[in-house]
């Protein structure tokens, strides 16, 4: 069994190790392979304003209506009538269901809150890394735009923390489509973190959960690769709060093609190996620890009770969105189908 830790660098900004790039698809991302768009390929407001363009196309009508309220209380939106008991507040009355019914009736409220969503976004090295249509990192980009825009309407607020394995930066919760377009811009131009450091998801984690947040939801988008000391925190965030895990996944990640003696750098900890792809037992081992690593940050997110979404850089991810919102909301609970 092949214990892997990290993927092996392929970013296009590595032309010292050619042959790191272990597929090219030959074609610019666009329309028809329903990728992201390369945030190093052009200004970073236009392609912003061609990834808003595209999800608003895509994701538009998707979550239509409101969201119940996560704090209990009172509402002003009206709700479902109900017999009268001692106590009752008689300002609720509903008298026209008196009058049908001939007996008491008073008039129950939705609490109708704002949402408060917070992403925690790995940005660490191992996201320069794609051998498809874009890197890792595009991809998660690309999901909290995603996010954003199913989240924040009606009051809403988007928070974010990053962490880049140098730095955790923190993004405050504002309202609105401007914060949330401001924000996501201040993602983008986060730095790359510098080869030989490793990204610390738990430490971003954390600081969710001190001091403690109002109830709502808690989006995290990452590989998950490396230790599994996020899952504890991921655990204890899922008391109080509603969860979604994406996860950003390359098919190098699953199996490798065979190409020859290959040279791969993990870019978390500087390391360089040489991998016989040509051999084919040892590409059975790899695709067999790779099934098996999956399988357990699957089940540590399902321990968490988070719900999760699997974006990979040579599928269409807004697809892969609605189809996972279209199985919450038929399901009626979980993720972003509030």
């Amino acid at each position: 069994m092949i214990r892997r830790r990290r993927s092996a660098d392929s970013s296009p900004a590595s032309p010292a190790h050619p042959g790191l790039l272990l597929h090219d698809t030959g074609e610019s991302p666009g329309a028809d392979s329903g990728a992201p768009p390369r945030f190093t390929d052009g200004p970073t407001d236009v392609l912003l304003r061609r990834l808003e363009l595209t999800v608003r196309r895509r994701l538009d009508g998707l979550l239509q209506g409101d969201h119940l309220g996560l704090v209990p209380g009172s509402g002003s939106e009206a709700g479902d009538s109900r017999t009268y008991h001692p106590g009752d507040d008689v300002r609720r009355m509903d008298w026209h269901v008196t009058a049908r019914t001939q007996m008491p009736h008073v008039r129950e409220t939705i609490a109708d809150r704002e949402l408060e969503t917070w992403a925690v976004v790995d940005l660490s090295a191992s996201l320069d890394f794609g051998t498809a249509h874009c890197l890792k990192r595009d991809l998660a980009i690309a999901g909290l735009a995603a996010v954003g825009h199913l989240t924040v309407h009606g009051g809403n607020r988007l928070g974010a923390v990053v962490t880049t394995g140098e730095q955790v930066v923190r993004h405050p919760a504002l309202p609105g489509r401007v914060a949330a377009e401001r924000l996501l811009r201040s993602v983008v131009a986060t730095p790359r973190a510098a080869g030989g450091r490793r990204g610390d998801l738990a430490a971003a984690l954390e600081t969710l959960r001190r001091p403690e947040r109002r109830r709502g939801l808690v989006v995290v988008v990452s590989d998950f690769l490396g230790d599994s000391d996020w899952e504890r925190p991921l655990r204890a965030l899922g008391t109080r709060h509603e969860l979604l895990a994406i996860e950003v996944v390359d098919p190098r990640e699953l199996e490798l093609p065979d190409v020859g003696l290959l040279t791969v750098v993990d870019p978390e900890t500087g390391q360089t190996l040489e991998v016989p792809t040509g051999n084919a037992e040892f590409r059975a081992r790899f695709a067999q620890g790779a099934a098996e690593e999956r399988a357990r940050i699957a089940a540590a997110l399902r321990r968490a009770g988070a719900g999760h979404l699997q974006l990979r850089t040579d599928r269409d991810w807004l697809m892969d969105v609605v189809r996972f919102v279209g199985d919450q909301r038929r399901a009626g609970s979980g993720g972003a189908s509030r």
